[in-house]
């Protein structure tokens, strides 16, 4: 609880105790003449009206002041200016108790409102508390007596550092700059902002992001970008601006207000003048109607649970990694019913592994031996998957000459033999007796040229002029080949099953790769509809498609690097994997900090129970008042319960609100 918090609870229970103490003589007074009040009404008025102010004013002064202040400036119509003329008019018509109460009450839920509100902003504020406050720079030694080329470590402001510094970390601190380790490895909590709490390893060479905290051994970092363009730079501004931009269900309650108050100001006016003019209730207990009218119309309950239910939501999701843009993301997220998602770096880990191994009467060990030779000079990520393969060291001693064929795959001298290593195409032009695998994927054909003496039977001229040799068949043997795949996500399926279950009701595949790959993908995974062989343009016709023919909210889930223009097409842009890609943070309206498609159902979830809780704090204020309303113009309501249709109403929305916290993931 914070100071204010405390002394308004303070407040609150002191003029509970004077208040109690008062009705308790006031009871006492009526059966016993130790306690006489004056029996002049005059008198008698002016002494309670004197002892009920002061609970009155202790609980309520600032209640008081801020209604004078806003009808000094003409802002008359909220719900202080409603809790002052209704405890007011309480007062002039001899209700003392209750205009106390009234008071008290509405300062209960006052306080309820804060705590909930600080409990909401508090995974934002620990957010926001990912930023250093220092950075230590290493920088040339200045000064008399100075080592030249000695460094120093100077202490700046994150924002002082430039491009290219060599900045150092301590264990227990926090990065303070997007940077790569130039020197010690270690281990670091990027939980505020992945949300993830298993720290991750980074070694010389890894790159490490703004915000992550240190926890094992000091790494000095090469900064990679200015304070202003780092990820948590960039993450504060996203939460900054999160509020800015409401729902649908806001703007309509702060339209309503806008409306509603002076509608019932004029409605309790006129209960008042009717009962008065055309009831025997007389002046007073029309006053008394008018009132109740008055207190238990006070719109708080909306207005605060409302914004506070979308806060909490907002609040839920950052302390998942999930970084929503703005309330109004959050709720259109929440009427999602179809998810699109991209292939390569969303449903698969855009890295290559070797999947299968078929060769054609020698030992798969051998044909990965070969092929791993013949590729370990090269980096391309099929190269690599298969070297990756192999597993043990690769003996470099053993290769010769190497030729890479362009757009075709790689000749190698291995112990003094020429193997080709690549596609169909390059299969073909040799004459190896190769044939395409049933499974999908990169296929490696892997052949060796026999005798090397009689390999050319003749020669053809490309249009270039330039001679290609043709293989005689019989001076080739073809080895077998090996099935390369992009290998698919820890729990791609498991979190296809989840959005199912979170009320998705059409999930899609748009892949730029062929036919048989997003097949094979789709159906491992779970997807309902794919289309394959699209170009980045195609991927946002498809979309436009898919959005022509929606019953709900399209949601597009890419990389954030080469989807922007899908992402920004779709009613719902969500980027994976944004830690340090500003494309993502920029394009995306929500951002996953890191790139497990677990998070999405985590969202949707987070979204619905928001908008559920919304709906329902609508519904059931409005229910209650205006029935409360219904029976205090009829008379049937008294004060008290038009206190619980106010306050009560509120501390309930409230409560409701905050079970958007206990979302599980």
């Amino acid at each position: 609880m914070t100071k204010k918090q405390k002394k308004r609870l303070k407040r609150i229970l002191l003029a509970a105790a004077i208040l109690g103490i008062l009705l308790l003589l006031t009871e006492v007074s009526a059966i016993s003449e130790h306690i006489p009040f004056p029996e002049n009404a005059i008198a008698n008025r002016i002494l309670m009206t004197l002892l009920f102010l002061i609970p009155y004013l202790i609980v309520g002064y600032d209640v008081v002041l801020g209604a004078v202040k806003k009808i000094g400036k003409g802002q008359i119509f909220d719900e202080e200016f409603l809790m002052l003329i209704a405890t007011a008019g309480a007062f002039a018509i001899g209700e003392y108790p209750e205009a106390t109460a009234v008071m008290l009450f509405y300062q209960v839920g006052e306080l309820f409102q804060s705590i909930a509100v600080g409990r909401s902003r508090k995974s934002i504020s620990d957010l926001m508390d990912i930023c250093p406050d220092s950075a230590i720079v290493l920088r040339a030694a200045e000064g008399e007596g100075s080592d030249t080329g000695a460094l120093a470590e100077i202490e700046v402001d994150p924002s002082e550092v430039e491009i290219g510094e060599t900045v150092l970390v301590k264990p227990g601190e926090k990065v303070p700059i997007d940077g790569i380790i130039l020197e010690g490895n270690t281990s670091l909590n990027t939980s505020a902002l992945t949300g993830e709490s298993v720290p991750v390893d980074r070694k010389v060479g890894d790159k490490c992001f703004s915000g992550s905290i240190n926890l094992t051994q000091a790494i000095k970092i090469r900064t990679t970008s200015a304070y202003e363009d780092s990820t948590v730079a960039k993450i504060l501004e996203l939460v900054e601006n999160s509020t800015d931009k409401k729902a649908r269900s806001e703007n309509f309650i702060t339209r309503f207000s806008r409306f509603y108050t002076p509608a019932v100001v004029l409605c309790a006016i006129l209960i008042t003048l009717i009962c008065a003019f055309f009831t025997n209730l007389g002046l007073s207990r029309s006053l008394y109607r008018g009132l109740i009218f008055l207190v238990v119309s006070c719109p708080c309950a909306l207005v605060v649970s409302v914004p506070l239910s979308f806060f909490g939501g907002i609040g839920a999701a950052s302390r998942q990694g999930i970084l929503v843009k703005g309330s109004n993301y959050l709720e259109a997220l929440a009427t999602v019913d179809t998810i699109v998602l991209d292939k390569t770096g969303t449903l698969t880990e855009g890295r290559f592994a070797v999947e299968a191994v078929h060769p054609n009467e020698i030992d798969p060990d051998e044909l990965i031996d070969i092929a791993a030779l013949a590729e370990s000079r090269s980096n391309h990520p099929v190269a690599e998957s298969i070297v990756k393969a192999h597993g043990t060291h690769i003996d470099s001693s053993r290769l010769g000459e190497v030729e890479e064929i362009a757009g075709k795959g790689i000749r190698a001298i291995i112990d003094g033999n020429t193997y080709y290593v690549g596609n169909g195409a390059l299969m073909t032009e040799i004459g190896a007796d190769s044939h395409e695998c049933h499974l999908p994927g990169t296929i490696v054909h892997v052949a060796r040229v026999k005798d090397l003496n009689i390999k050319l039977c003749n020669s053809v001229t490309d249009s270039n002029g330039k001679e290609i040799p043709v293989f005689d068949p019989k001076s080739t043997e073809y080895l077998g080949h090996i099935v390369i795949n992009d290998v698919i996500k820890e729990g791609s399926k498991n979190a296809l099953a989840d959005l199912r279950r979170a009320g998705v009701k059409n999930v899609v595949m748009l892949t730029g790769d062929n036919e048989k790959v997003a097949k094979k993908v789709s159906t491992d995974v779970g997807v309902d509809k794919f289309f394959a062989g699209l170009l980045p343009a195609q991927k946002v016709e498809k979309l436009e498609d898919l959005l022509a023919k929606r019953t709900g909210n399209v949601a597009f889930v890419g990389d954030g690097i080469n989807d922007a223009p899908v992402l920004t097409r779709a009613d719902i842009g969500i980027a994976m994997g944004a830690l340090g890609s500003d494309a993502a943070i920029e394009a995306a309206d929500v951002v996953l900090m890191n790139d497990d498609l677990r998070k999405i159902p985590v969202a949707v979830k987070i979204a619905r129970k928001t908008l559920r809780i919304v709906k329902e704090n609508i519904t059931f204020s409005l229910a209650v008042k205006i029935g409360i309303m219904v029976l205090g113009a009829l008379g049937i309501a008294d004060m008290k319960l038009a206190v619980f249709g106010d306050v009560g109403v509120l501390i309930l929305a409230i409560l409701n609100a905050l079970r958007v916290h206990r979302t599980r993931a």
